[in-house]
């Protein structure tokens, strides 16, 4: 039987007997959202006749959809597309709504990851999960469909009224979850939007670094964290922390 203790890629030691609920960031943690990103904006541009490299076009996502979430808060389809026209204003054409609502409504096939499902499904049997995502309560529900696991709490941005790295989403969640920080395990994929407020809340973390080996922050804007953990998925995080019976 493995220790309930595991070193971390990036800390310490993380015990894993002590934690109860994992919460859960879900666009890049859980659902490629990249890919999805990408497989909507690239028609965007071809019918304006443009081309853009991938990661020009992750990058100013991520610029233009923290700058638009740091103000007064609003639903993610009209974060969206501000990001839309932005992409837009930065690559030379002027979107049109229709260009925003296709972004907007693409969130719902965004795919999930290949090994998200069957991870969750085997921390199920062992931990109480939870999902605290920048997103409306309606296309979360859309993207829930692909992850194939009922999760006990799901705190979205809609329900908070702010967007991550607000604390205010992270504190949402623990009201509701009702135990001591020190029960809670937070995983996620990006350091700006997750790491930093959950550890400056005093929270374990487990960065699930979806991009390792590729250079820069992708869809979400570079920041500097220090997870308890590092794993390169989801099927490595649930191996840890749910061996096989009789392992």
């Amino acid at each position: 039987m493995p220790s309930p203790e595991a070193h971390g890629g990036v800390g310490g030691t993380l015990d894993f007997s002590a934690k109860e609920v994992l919460t859960f960031d879900c666009y890049g943690t859980l659902i490629d959202w990249e890919s999805g990103i990408l497989n909507a904006v690239r028609p965007i541009l071809r019918q304006h006749d443009l081309e853009a490299p991938d990661e020009r076009v992750l990058e100013l996502f991520a610029e233009l959809e923290s700058s638009a979430e740091a103000d007064t808060y609003r639903p993610y389809t009209e974060i969206l597309a501000s990001v839309m026209r932005g992409l837009g204003s930065r690559l030379g054409f002027t979107a049109t709504s229709a260009d925003a609502a296709d972004l907007a409504e693409s969130v719902g096939e965004w795919p999930a990851f290949p090994d998200s499902p069957q991870a969750l499904i085997a921390l199920k049997r062992k931990f109480k999960l939870a999902i605290i995502s920048n997103i409306d309560d309606e296309l979360f529900a859309a993207s829930n469909r692909h992850l194939g696991v009922e999760f006990d709490w799901i705190v979205t941005a809609q329900q908070a009224r702010s967007y991550k790295p607000a604390t205010n989403n992270f504190r949402v969640a623990f009201e509701r979850i009702g135990l001591p920080t020190e029960r809670l395990l937070h995983v996620a994929q990006s350091l700006f939007h997750d790491h930093v407020p959950a550890r400056s809340l005093g929270l374990d973390t487990v960065w699930v670094n979806r991009r390792h080996g590729r250079p820069g922050s992708g869809a979400t804007p570079p920041a500097s964290a220090q997870p308890t953990l590092e794993v390169p998925d989801m099927r490595t995080l649930a191996e840890l922390l749910s061996p096989p019976s009789g392992a």
